[in-house]
């Protein structure tokens, strides 16, 4: 055992390096948390704001089990890819990874990234298409949730996003260049009605700012408009709806195409919240069901469906397993969308869904770890994985949606 050091809260241990011990070493990948990896002595060291070519120096401040991290202190050799963030904040705010990797890159290693993660995590054969790009590489964001502590003498000193590697540490962000125009033009005045307010809060909180078809609203309960292709849709700001307007109907296009490319005359919308895939879907399917466990998120389908005029889609409360004890579509002729969250979806889903064996699956995630994971056990249950294609909903970050194409095998 090392000698342990209290730093931060946390026990540091100095094995194998002692605690803000500097090195020199070359970065030769990239996590897909956007960490450049470099090796010393064939021990991995990770690193922050690098990219793989460089030769840097790193500052060690954690040593896990088999590798430890480090802050970025000096580039001796730059990458000629590397490029100047537009951020001034960069690398001290948690929000971004990549500002400082020019976009093309960005989107090479996010497709690298995928395929490492099904080498490591599965045994699926299936080629990861080049990322989709974002139409905007700034700008981009139609919602943002700056958070504050708890105010000290009556004053809440920052507003704004945790630092890299830090639970607690907020900075503060009076400008976000990943958020579209209209809310940074409004961020200044969210922020100074907080301070105005600051002697009547008890604790610390997070701030809303969400720009719809009407503008900029900061009550997460208000109701407000996105639209997405033909369709409009009604939500409580609050709400999930995915942030990246630019993209999002190139994203739902291709989804429905996958979908319908079968021949399916029938829809399945699992974790359809307020209805974008089901709704989106209607034209395409002669008849469309969705399910949601939140009610109020099946409330705002269902108004979206009448707004909308579409009738050929119904929408219930329940457990996205339920959608196909209550469905009489015929399995060969139906697709299933699932667009689960983060944790993806439960083995139990997974495995209703094996039994119910519908002709086609599109699978959308934001978080490809779960979903390979999800992907193996429907691989396991009979369904051949035959197309990858990622989506760049989220330019200079490490996040990445993924839609993934599954067809029922026939021997």
């Amino acid at each position: 055992m090392g000698i342990f050091r209290e730093y931060g809260g946390m026990a540091f241990n100095d094995k194998p390096f002692a605690y803000h011990y500097e090195m020199e070493l070359e970065i030769t990948s990239l996590t897909n948390q956007g960490q450049g990896v470099g090796r010393v002595d064939n021990w991995v060291v990770m690193v922050p704001f690098t990219i793989p070519g460089e030769r840097v120096r790193a500052r060690i401040f954690r040593n896990h089990k088999n590798y430890s991290e480090a802050d970025l202190v000096e580039v001796l050799q730059a990458s000629p890819h590397r490029v100047s963030p537009q951020c001034s904040l960069f690398g001290e705010c948690g929000g971004c990874q990549y500002q400082h990797l020019e976009y093309s890159e960005q989107l090479q290693w996010k497709q690298r990234q995928v395929k490492e993660l099904f080498a490591h995590m599965a045994d699926l054969a299936v080629e990861v298409e080049e990322a989709v790009p974002s139409p905007r590489l700034f700008g981009y964001r139609s919602k943002i949730t700056p958070h504050y502590r708890k105010p000290r003498d009556g004053t809440i000193n920052e507003i704004g996003f945790l630092r890299p590697g830090r639970r607690n540490a907020i900075i503060d962000v009076p400008q976000c260049p990943l958020a579209t125009e209209a809310i940074n033009i409004n961020l200044p005045s969210v922020r100074e009605s907080l301070r105005s307010r600051a002697g009547q809060l008890k604790k610390g909180g997070t701030l809303l700012l969400r720009e719809g078809f009407d503008g900029v609203e900061t009550n997460p309960k208000k109701i407000i408009r996105e639209k997405v292709g033909e369709l409009m849709f009604h939500f409580p700001a609050g709400e999930f709806f995915q942030n990246n307007p630019f993209i999002l109907p190139q994203l739902v296009q291709y989804v429905m195409e996958q979908a319908k490319s079968t021949g399916a005359e029938y829809l399945l919308d699992a974790y359809c919240g307020s209805g974008l895939f089901a709704l989106s879907g209607a034209k395409k399917f002669q008849e469309v069901e969705g399910v949601e466990i939140s009610e109020a998120a099946i409330r705002w389908a269902r108004e979206n469906a009448k707004r909308n005029e579409i009738k050929n889609v119904r929408l219930t409360v329940g457990d996205a397993a339920e959608i196909f004890a209550q469905t009489t579509f015929p399995p060969k002729q139906t697709t299933v969308v699932i667009d689960p969250p983060r944790k993806g979806s439960t083995p139990e889903f997974l495995q209703q869904l094996l039994e119910y064996r519908p002709g086609r699956v599109v699978y959308v995630s934001c978080n490809p770890a779960t979903q390979i994971r999800d992907l193996k056990q429907l691989d396991e249950g009979g369904y051949q994985l035959t197309r990858l294609q990622p989506f760049d909903l989220f330019p200079q970050t490490k996040h990445l949606e993924c839609v993934a194409t599954l067809d029922l095998r026939t021997a």
